[in-house]
């Protein structure tokens, strides 16, 4: 009897030990899927773990998750759990693909799951369900790109545009980039898109609204044939069904949608070698050449300010400006350069500028030469060359030079050297100045203030404190304080989150709910809809301000569970900002 008894026990905790055992595996919906469809995989545990790395999904775009799922539950008395991390996978090539393992820690022991072999196809044709959300959105999104010319010179302005253009019986709630165009050998620069318009237009012959997403000023840096990648984006659409909600209003179903623009060829053309000068660097576009200096006549021990300038539409970021040349009795520093360029969709537009420092070293009349400036116009495919005026400068202090006559400082004939005494005179940066007259410190008015301030100080502190304590002490005041100042909070909130339905009812509902009870002293167990009405009626305030103020709670309850355009937002947060504003005339 006792042997059977301990058989029976081993086996018990046999049992036991077993369903004690951790699990941790990994498990996918389909194990062959084409290169067009989506895989969801999940990696499930029946006991809480801590620091689970996923695989790492290189040959994937995740498009969501990880998404988690925790349920507990009780039967016959026993406990079991089960947690879930879940990804939303598309595959980014065809063949066979393996996943990797993911690892958990679970009780200071790592747990892994088995690699997952899957086999990606060639895209699969799916059946038209006229009726399908998934084929409504794909009939009804589309991703265009548009470049401006596409057979421009080298350095010459294109503009490439992001449109997505949306069919106008369904709506939009988000989207986020996928993948961005590469612009492998392009000079670019993005134009500020501050707020998305919504523009009304064709595709195809057809009306739709679109949107511009960005643009992207470019200047081909190579010659040829030069890809732009295609921008790829996953758009959740609002499909709309035969349904209706309470107030007979349509209802939506939410689907992501990956959508893709085209493909795009740029042909970049050489510049000509025929009549190309000596003296290009590069510049294309339409510009203006100018060389100024801010005196003519000085002293020996003065300086000059020489600027040399252009100004104008196209590449100016992309060249260098010619460099000045000055006699050599005139003693030239490197240039400050200087930029004021602003980029549109057009291009750069500005001015650009090296601004030299001149020091004569002796006394005489100077000339600062002629510049040449070329630039290649696109629109005309011709070179043009821009000069600028002989500049006369006369010194007329200083060392007179006799051993040499002026030559621009490319001439390599030696010269006698006179000694300058006061040369960078005009360059010091340290003065030496004595105060005119010196003040006492000790005993004036101020000391005496300094010296009695403390003393004065004691009483306000106390009077300060008390202050403080008894606003501490005062809990309902404090807690009401604090409830306006979430209610304008939250109120703040709701304002910059008008393109995000969910955060924006959300931040409207704790504004209002907030207000209710710094104003009204209505509390969270007696917040519904009849206390509401009896305590706008005890203060008189009037039925269409209390029916607005449910209405706009109805609305942030409502916006949980069906869509909301941006329209209907913006008209609810002024609604608000109404209501409470008569609220506070009347209490």
């Amino acid at each position: 009897m006792k042997l059977k008894n301990y058989i029976l026990l081993f086996i018990l905790i046999a049992v036991q030990s077993t369903f004690a055992q951790v699990k941790f595996e990994a498990r996918v919906s389909k194990r062959q899927l084409g290169i067009n469809e989506r895989l969801r995989i999940e990696f499930s545990m029946n006991q809480e773990g801590d620091n689970f790395n996923p695989p790492s999904f290189a040959s994937f775009e995740v498009l969501m998750g990880p998404s988690q799922s925790v349920s507990h539950s009780w039967i016959n008395g026993k406990r079991s759990f089960s947690k879930v991390y879940a990804y939303v996978l598309s595959p980014k090539r065809k063949g066979n693909i393996t996943i990797t393992t993911a690892t958990i820690e679970i009780e200071d022991k790592i747990y892994k799951t088995k690699p997952l072999k899957i086999v990606v196809t060639s895209s699969i044709i799916q059946p038209k369900n006229p009726n399908d959300p998934n084929y409504i959105a794909s009939k009804n999104i589309h991703l265009v790109t548009e470049v401006s010319k596409t057979t421009p010179y080298l350095n010459e302005t294109i503009t490439v545009t992001q449109k997505l253009y949306v069919h106008p019986s369904i709506n939009i709630s988000d989207f986020s980039t996928i993948k961005d165009p590469k612009l492998t050998g392009f000079w670019s620069q993005d134009v500020s898109n501050k707020q998305l318009k919504v523009e009304r237009g064709e595709y195809k012959g057809s009306p739709f609204n679109y949107v511009v997403l960005k643009r992207t000023v470019l200047y081909p840096q190579t010659v040829g044939s030069i890809k732009i990648q295609p921008l790829v984006l996953d758009v959740e659409v609002n499909i709309p069904t035969s349904r209706r909600d309470f107030f007979g209003r349509p209802l939506y179903q939410s689907v992501h949608q990956k959508v893709s623009a085209q493909l795009k060829i740029i042909t970049v053309k050489a510049l000509p070698e025929l009549g190309k000068p000596n003296n290009f660097t590069g510049a294309v576009g339409l510009f203006e050449f100018d060389v100024t200096t801010n005196k003519t006549t000085l002293k020996h021990e003065e300086s000059l300010k020489a600027i040399v300038q252009v100004k104008g539409k196209g590449n100016l970021k992309l060249f260098q400006l010619p460099k000045l040349v000055v006699p050599s009795s005139l003693e030239v520093y490197e240039p400050e350069h200087k930029e004021s360029v602003r980029t549109n969709y057009a291009g750069m537009r500005g001015v650009i500028k090296d601004t030299y420092t001149i020091v004569p070293q002796y006394q005489g009349n100077y000339p600062i030469p002629e510049l040449e400036f070329s630039y290649f116009n696109p629109k005309t495919a011709k070179y043009v060359t821009l000069k600028s005026v002989i500049h006369q400068v006369s010194v007329l202090t200083g060392a007179i030079n006799t051993a040499v006559v002026n030559t621009p400082e490319t001439d390599k004939t030696q010269q006698k050297v006179v000694e300058i005494t006061n040369q960078f005179r005009s360059f010091q940066t340290q003065a030496t100045l004595i105060p005119i007259a010196k003040h006492q410190f000790f005993k004036t008015t101020l000391f005496w203030c300094l010296l009695l301030l403390p003393l004065l100080l004691i009483p306000m502190v106390l009077i300060v404190k008390r202050s403080s304590k008894k606003s501490a002490n005062d809990v309902r005041g404090n807690k009401l304080r604090k409830a306006d100042k979430l209610a304008k909070k939250f109120l703040s909130e709701a304002k910059k989150n008008l393109n995000h339905k969910a955060e924006f009812y959300e931040s409207l509902h704790k504004a209002l709910h907030n207000y209710l009870k710094a104003k009204l002293q209505i509390e969270t167990s007696d917040f519904s809809t009849d206390k509401i009405r009896s305590t706008f009626d005890s203060n008189q305030i009037d039925n269409g301000t209390t029916n607005e103020f449910i209405q706009l709670i109805e609305n942030c309850n409502l916006a949980r569970f069906t869509p909301i355009s941006e329209t209907t937002m913006q008209q609810d947060y002024e609604k608000a900002v109404q209501v409470i504003n008569a609220i506070d005339k009347v209490l």
